[in-house]
């Protein structure tokens, strides 16, 4: 009897023990994992690469594997700093800071945005919700969607008569798309036991809209909104070097008919830092909106 005890007393301790160790060794691979995951390493190597990227470019620059025209570090980094010292000048509708370049840009993407968001959401709850007006419209869907933004810009010329409008228009265009397919996929993914129970309730179409719909489909809308953005950013730049005016994109075509490359890569960097702005921006908001 008392070596049975004994023996369970023994296999207890060891099972402690061993559920002890293992917590342990759990424990340190994730204090491990978490260190290797640190992001002042992720930062560190970022800078690393960077610094690379600049050595080399310095050397294939140096070693006459480039145009004249080419640019260089230091010469891109002394036009950015004589871009970067006066944004704000006015010298003419055209000849002006980059700063006033960025508006005009910013400015015809936030109102084509917009507009573009007031169609594409109704419409894709509209579709989203009725499988007879779905299948009447994809074909126009998948007929329209495919074309390029920029091949509207003649046709846009044509009827609005207006540089401004025209670039607007296109915004609008390429904006549309990805947030009214969201918004339908969205629509459509919501399960049906939800709306089955919100009927069973006595919810009318407004409600189930208000409370059910509306908030199952925000995730998927908010992804369709971030896509959107940023496509419309990058059809502005294309845009803007047909149409003309003040813009980012008119700024890099007028300073590729001065042979300005360095300007040009100034332009390109600011560009990419405005457009991540703007992602991180609705990618801020997708963090914030959950249904579950």
């Amino acid at each position: 009897m008392t070596t049975l005890k004994n023996h369970s007393t023994s296999t207890s301790t060891a099972h402690s023990t061993g559920t002890h160790t293992a917590a342990l060794h759990s424990g340190r691979t994730a204090s491990r994992k978490k260190r290797r995951d640190s992001p002042w390493k992720a930062m560190g190597l970022g800078i690393a690469l960077f610094i690379v990227f600049i050595g080399i470019w310095q050397a294939v620059a140096a070693a006459g594997w480039l145009s004249d025209i080419a640019p260089t570090p230091a010469r891109t980094w002394d036009r950015a700093v004589e871009i970067l010292s006066d944004p704000f000048y006015r010298d003419g509708p055209a000849s002006v800071g980059i700063f006033w370049h960025m508006v005009a840009s910013l400015r015809r993407v936030l109102i084509g945005f917009a507009i573009a968001m007031v169609i594409a959401i109704p419409l894709g709850f509209w579709l989203g919700s009725s499988a007879t007006f779905r299948r009447a419209t994809d074909p126009f869907v998948q007929i329209l969607r495919p074309v390029s933004p920029l091949a509207w810009l003649p046709l846009g010329l044509a009827l609005l008569r207006d540089a401004e409008n025209t670039a607007v228009f296109v915004i609008i265009l390429s904006a549309l798309w990805p947030t009214l397919l969201n918004t339908i996929e969205a629509v459509r993914g919501i399960h049906p036991t939800y709306k089955n129970l919100a009927a069973t309730l006595g919810t009318n179409r407004m409600q189930q809209l208000l409370y059910i719909v509306g908030p199952a489909a925000l995730p998927g809308i908010i992804t369709g909104m971030r896509q959107s953005l940023s496509t419309a950013w990058l059809v502005i730049v294309a845009a803007e070097m047909l149409v003309g005016g003040q813009g980012v994109g008119f700024f890099v075509w007028n300073m590729w008919n001065r042979f300005d490359i360095d300007a040009i890569v100034v332009v390109i960097v600011l560009i990419g830092v405005i457009g991540l702005a703007l992602d991180y921006l609705v990618a801020s908001l997708q963090k914030v909106v959950r249904y579950d």
